[in-house]
């Protein structure tokens, strides 16, 4: 199903006169997350505080990449995006930093997929800014990237039973994906602009000219203020020589009546409650931005 433009549209932060990009809004979660991994992915996934839905992980291959082509998530986590793609017939690479996430998404892959599936996708052990190095023999051949980056904030599983018994609300081996400081998911400020940035030029690196580049992220508050990642991400893609095609509003609500039914994890709700309590006008996060960008044609055709 091609996606539907609104009317509406945003503009560009950019150097030069801001441009309009179509926006569209995508149902990602008419079931929960839970049941759309249910029976496809190993019990073992929710450990990983970060988790891509597959519904829209489906959606974004479907539409960005030819039958055939090739994907990369070069900070794959669990596996999502690449178990999705060879599903639907697409080749696929995963870079996955944590050897325990790494191995999370082989498994769901080798639960998931027949034989002659499991042979069109690959996960390897590494870091995402070494990109160009780590996929030296796919420069300027890779279709569509897809990726998740930290969203610069901390996060971890809930663990709801130990905290009602007075432990912590999150277990040390799932804050922030992992305890090595060198990991992006605990950059924060200009630490995470620059890491992110070194995986987008490595993405650039990565894709054939055309090729597609897909960023999902969240806005978060930290300290009472919004963290815009949407707008850096924009702002750090075109600085890696991208230009900015679409923005996706992905609904994590489902749509019920003409309205909305937000499913708030306990982390969200307690967060959210606190916040209000102090005064912050702080509301439920339903969506996440959903952000393409294409590589140009020519060198020189980018912003």
């Amino acid at each position: 199903m091609a996606p539907v433009t609104a009317p509406a549209a945003i503009a560009v932060p950019a150097t030069g006169p801001a441009e309009l990009v179509p926006l569209a809004v995508w149902p990602c979660a008419q079931t929960s997350a839970q049941y759309q991994r249910v029976g496809r992915y190993v019990p073992a996934s929710s450990r990983h505080p970060g988790k891509m839905l597959p519904e829209l992980a489906r959606r974004l291959v479907a539409e960005y990449c030819p039958p055939g082509g090739l994907v990369v998530d070069p900070m794959c986590g669990i596996g999502t995006t690449l178990l999705e793609a060879t599903a639907l017939g697409r080749r696929a690479i995963g870079v996955e930093l944590e050897p325990r996430w790494a191995q999370l998404a082989r498994a769901n892959l080798d639960h998931a997929l027949p034989a002659d599936q499991a042979r069109l996708v690959e996960v390897q052990v590494g870091d995402a800014r070494r990109l160009p190095e780590l996929l030296a023999d796919l420069s300027a051949q890779v279709d569509l990237v897809v990726t998740s980056p930290p969203y610069a904030c901390d996060t971890g599983m809930i663990d709801k039973p130990a905290w009602q018994a007075g432990q912590p609300l999150c277990p040390k081996d799932t804050l922030n994906y992992s305890r090595d400081p060198a990991n992006l998911g605990r950059a924060r400020g200009e630490g995470w602009r620059a890491g992110i940035g070194e995986v987008l030029a490595g993405c650039a690196h990565l894709l054939r000219p055309g090729g597609l580049l897909v960023t999902v992220t969240k806005n978060t508050r930290r300290d009472g203020r919004l963290n815009d990642l949407a707008a850096a991400t924009v702002q750090l893609t075109g600085q890696a020589g991208f230009e900015y095609l679409q923005h996706l509003v992905a609904l994590h609500a489902a749509i019920r009546d003409g309205g909305l039914v937000a499913r708030p994890s306990f982390w969200q709700l307690t967060q959210t409650r606190k916040a209000r309590a102090r005064g912050e006008p702080a509301h439920l996060v339903v969506h996440e931005d959903v952000l393409v960008f294409t590589k140009p044609l020519r060198v020189g055709a980018g912003a």
